[in-house]
């Protein structure tokens, strides 16, 4: 009885299995062999290759390059099973190795001690093996192929891009860097045009959908299909590498020489206002940025804003020049101290009371002489010339952290504040803007708005050329050159006779201001000199700026910092020296102009 009764249930057991059997292959073999697929099915996404960053000239400045991590299953390596490969001499001849031999060649290749290599392939004897193991990082395409060779089960390269910056500090604060993403499987970017150019550079990633075996290998035969990644946009800036090279190395022996804060040299194309060179004296390596300083990992000379002192007096004078309030020539009695409207304004250093043109009290950068010219103009007049000119307002070049710097309403000023503001006090700005005033005097009276960056090259070769920049009239074209002719006064007879260059018409203007503190204290100093050159057909403009620098202010000048770098971009650029003579104004009344300060 009890025989029947299993009998009896095992043939109930084979009717079940059987009409399950039935089901699948007959009924529902069209949703299994599906789900068989799917199951079998892998979606892999490929990456797009960022795009490179190279300068004016279309020298890299910054490219990814395939990198390989070599991971390895531990599990499926057998350490007494041979491995079966063609001799690494070369030829069709096929050769059994221990993986112990595999594991010392592997270890010559990638110059690793053996024992770790070892461990990483093998494992600790009596450990769990690992099925993800990482042997090397960041090996080349040559490592990996000679890898491959060695044959050794389950070794394998997970491609991986790598972003390198092969002219390292090179304009490193306006490349920026990047940092990985969330799946460590590409770059995104974290400073600089790295960060806000990142769309543009970062294309779009593809998809690789295929089947896979038991084994977890791609089975050769099975479909595939691919969306192919479209690759990110190439970027090509106004900047040439060389020139910020020189500009950089220049910021940093003056930043050197008198302890600064930071130095920053800005080179830029008077009738494009295309930048040739933003040099920061604190660079930074994007192969590195932590070893940079996190202020300084942003470019000063966009993100920095000082008083800028006596180079404000620039916006003064060429607003009463403009106005038609006063002409180059007009005689002016100047004093050592001027009291207006209660307030006393003196100048750096005692002098004798001096009769004097506009242009030389200019040339001079006597306070007191700036504030009897800024006060024929009603506050709201030098406030609309400086917004002109762009203070006031963050200049977008394409990086983020563009300082605007402060610059209040006129009807805010206070009392003493509006006369502070005809020497270049009481507000701020940067560098940049520094460089914009110039750019504007030595074009005629025009404002070209600066720009960083000149085009895209797209995947298929294409080219997308930046926007124009926006232009304003600012002067009329006879108030600059009589500008231009009282800046050239300024390094023949003024303050700014270190700043010659030899063979070429320099005009400028020289600056030393007062720097407040934390606490709105003046506690330092900040001095400059921004000018142009040739004054026979404007090419170039350089703006030098020296924050905080120790010692005596007597004994600060980045004169030297000046004529290297025009010096050497006229050279660069091919511009031919001056064919006309100096031709400054007077800076006395009367036949003598050589007298003390």
């Amino acid at each position: 009885m009890r025989l029947r009764m299993v009998v009896a249930f095992a043939l109930v057991l084979l009717m079940l299995s059987g009409g399950r059997l039935f089901f699948v292959q007959s009924l529902n073999a069209k949703a299994v062999a599906a789900e068989a697929v799917d199951n079998r099915t892998r979606v892999q996404e490929t990456q797009a290759k960022r795009g490179q960053i190279v300068d004016s000239k279309g020298k890299i400045l910054a490219t990814s390059v395939d990198r390989y991590d070599l991971v390895i299953d531990q599990r499926k390596v057998d350490a007494d099973k041979p491995i079966v490969r063609r001799k690494l001499s070369g030829g069709t001849t096929r050769e059994s190795v221990t993986v112990e031999q595999a594991v010392g060649e592997l270890a010559e290749i990638l110059h690793q001690d053996v024992d770790t290599v070892r461990t990483a392939i093998i494992g600790d004897e009596g450990a769990k093996k690992n099925a993800y193991s990482v042997v090397a990082k960041s090996v080349t395409p040559e490592v990996r192929n000679a890898v491959n060779e060695l044959r050794i089960p389950t070794l394998s390269g997970q491609l991986r891009s790598e972003r390198q910056y092969p002219n390292g500090v090179v304009a490193g604060p306006l490349l920026g860097f990047v940092m990985n993403t969330e799946d460590q499987q590409s770059h995104q970017g974290a400073e600089g045009l790295e960060m806000s150019q990142n769309e543009r550079l970062t294309g779009t990633a593809g998809k690789r959908t295929y089947e896979i075996g038991a084994d977890g290998v791609r089975i050769p035969v099975a479909e595939m299909t691919e969306v192919p990644a479209v690759d990110g946009q190439d970027i090509k800036l106004t900047i040439d590498g060389d020139i910020n090279f020189i500009a950089q190395e220049e910021a940093l022996k003056k930043q050197n020489q008198f302890g600064a804060e930071w130095v920053s040299v800005i080179v830029q194309e008077v009738k494009t206002g295309r930048l040739i060179a933003i040099g920061d004296s604190n660079q930074l390596d994007p192969n590195d940025p932590s070893a940079t300083e996190g202020t300084f990992r942003r470019s000063a000379s966009i993100t920095q804003a000082f008083e800028p002192g006596s180079t404000g007096k620039v916006a003064t004078f060429a607003a009463a020049l403009d106005q038609g309030v006063i002409k180059p020539t007009d005689e002016f009695r100047v004093p050592n101290a001027y009291t207006i409207n209660k307030e006393t304004i003196n100048d750096s250093l005692k002098h004798t009371t001096y009769d004097m043109t506009a242009a030389g009290i200019f040339a001079r950068s006597y306070n007191t002489g700036t504030v009897m010219v800024g006060n024929k103009m009603s506050n709201e007049t030098r406030h609309k010339y400086l917004q002109k000119f762009g203070l006031g307002q963050a200049i977008d070049i394409g990086l983020s952290g563009a300082s605007k710097g402060i610059l209040a309403k006129p009807q805010d000023w206070e009392r003493r504040q509006q006369y502070m503001t005809m020497f270049g006090q009481a507000y701020t700005q940067t560098a940049l803007h520094t460089s914009q005033i110039a750019q504007t005097i030595g074009n005629g009276g025009v404002r070209i708005d600066p720009t960083l960056i000149d085009s895209y090259t797209n995947p298929d070769g294409s080219i997308e050329k930046n926007a124009a920049p926006k232009t304003e009239r600012v002067l009329s074209e006879k108030a600059s050159k009589e500008m231009l002719r009282m800046m050239e006064t300024v390094v023949l007879n003024g303050t700014g006779t270190k700043m010659a260059v030899s063979g070429y018409r320099v005009g400028g203007k020289t600056g030393t201001g007062q720097a407040a503190g934390p606490t709105g204290k003046y506690d330092g100093h900040t001095n400059s000199f921004s000018g142009v050159a040739p004054l026979d057909d404007p090419q170039i403009a350089v703006t030098v700026t020296m924050y905080r620098p120790k010692g005596n202010w007597r004994s600060w000048s980045v004169g030297d910092t000046f004529s290297e770098v025009m010096s050497k971009t006229l050279n660069a650029y091919n511009v031919p020296p001056s064919n006309s003579k100096p031709n400054g104004y007077d800076v006395f009344i009367g036949s003598e102009q050589k007298k003390p300060w």
